[in-house]
């Protein structure tokens, strides 16, 4: 005779598993300490500044016509 197999336990082991899989691509996304947040605002702010300080202002041109 062959094993009956619960088609529910499959099911949530499944699910399970899923959820665990998620649950460790989270961790590694949003899992980080203070200084690696406070490095990446940093960098993120440097980088805003760097871009905002090539811009031409439109402004200036405006009134000068």
């Amino acid at each position: 005779m062959s094993n009956v197999t619960n088609l529910n336990q499959f099911r949530k082991q499944k699910a399970r598993a899923e959820k665990r899989t998620r649950g460790d691509e989270n961790a590694v996304s949003f899992g980080r300490t203070k200084a690696q947040k406070l490095l990446e605002e940093a960098q993120r702010a440097k980088a805003k500044a760097e871009l905002d300080a090539h811009k031409k202002d439109d402004a200036e041109k405006g009134d000068a016509e």
